[in-house]
């Protein structure tokens, strides 16, 4: 017997951004793997009406869910709001829980989190800089619970002095929460990790290359490197898998890092966790994403296939590895 998945994802406006769209992108991936992998799949995309997304999926009655969910109405914020009504109908679905992803989502809850247990993370504020920041210093203007690096350019860089102003100056243009974070100098990368037969594995780490970027351009991973493929960003942030043996040690230790960020959070299934290496070669975790995008362009497939997995392998690792009630 065929067994039944649903794949669960966020309602898109008719006038989504591309950051939103994305997860049809995953949605039409991952629904072709499961049948490759021989499922009978159904999808069903949640609004805030939870109580028609419940009924919904009584009536469907799937073995276990695909929880893609990474926001509703277009709020990141509701990014937990999937797996819990999931929790809620008592059905096995893969990824993290609902309290993972609340943990993870807000980078401000996070952040509090990572340094309570002694991993390093970049000062953040939410209103006024501190007194003891010096001029000088530079700072990163995010959104506390949006991710895919909405509202993040050029801009979002700024000197001690001008943070105030940019924080009220993005509330204003873009609404929610803002916060500001110490920016670090230096190199990023991404370490994915996946479940498997014989434990967590982390897969080959990559780096974000800053390629023929001015003296005056900020080495960032804004919206316009993510979602602007034409653009100037877009064009010269390429991935890299490909390291020196004088790298070795700095990405062992990244890996370890991950694994801790992994057990902090209780992860499951799989996750990312993004960093920031300073010049004096040290790291800073800047987010942990408890369930990072699958599409088959983003950065965690391509560590799958790096790591010698297909797309369809990396999708039943996962389902391998559904929380049951």
């Amino acid at each position: 017997m065929i067994s039944p998945v649903t794949i669960l994802y966020g309602a898109l406006a008719e006038d989504a951004p591309p950051d939103e769209q994305d997860v049809l992108i995953e949605v039409e991936a991952v629904e072709a793997a499961l049948k490759r992998l021989g499922y009978a799949v159904a999808t069903l995309s949640v609004s805030l009406n939870l109580d028609l997304a419940r009924a919904r999926l009584q009536e469907q009655r799937p073995a276990f869910v695909f929880n893609l969910v990474e926001s509703l109405d277009g709020r990141g914020r509701f990014c937990p709001v999937g797996a819990a009504l999931v929790e809620e109908t008592k059905l096995p679905y893969t990824g993290a829980s609902s309290s993972a992803l609340f943990m993870s989502s807000s980078k401000l809850l996070a952040k509090r989190l990572l340094r309570l247990c002694g991993i390093e993370t970049p000062d953040w504020r939410a209103d006024a800089i501190a007194s003891e920041s010096a001029a000088g210093d530079r700072w990163i203007i995010k959104s506390v619970w949006e991710h895919a690096s909405i509202g993040i350019d050029d801009q979002s860089v700024v000197d001690t002095r001008y943070v105030t102003e940019m924080l009220a100056a993005r509330r204003k243009r873009l609404g929610g929460e803002w916060f500001a974070e110490r920016f670090v100098e230096g190199r990023e990368f991404n370490i994915a990790l996946i479940e498997n037969t014989n434990g967590l594995q982390v897969l080959p780490p990559a780096e974000i290359k800053f390629e023929d970027f001015p003296s005056h351009k900020p080495r960032i991973v804004g919206y316009a490197a993510k979602w602007q493929p034409d653009s100037f960003e877009g064009v010269h942030t390429p991935r890299t898998f490909n390291f020196g043996e004088h790298d070795y040690s700095l990405l062992e230790r990244l890996g370890e890092i991950a694994r801790r960020c992994w057990s902090l959070f209780e992860c499951r299934g799989y996750a990312r966790v993004d960093f920031r290496v300073d010049e004096a070669g040290r790291p800073w975790v800047l987010e942990v994403n408890a369930n990072p995008c699958l599409a088959p362009d983003a950065g965690f497939a391509a560590a799958g296939s790096q790591a010698g997995f297909s797309y369809d392998e990396v999708i039943e690792r996962i389902v391998n590895h559904v929380s049951h009630p």
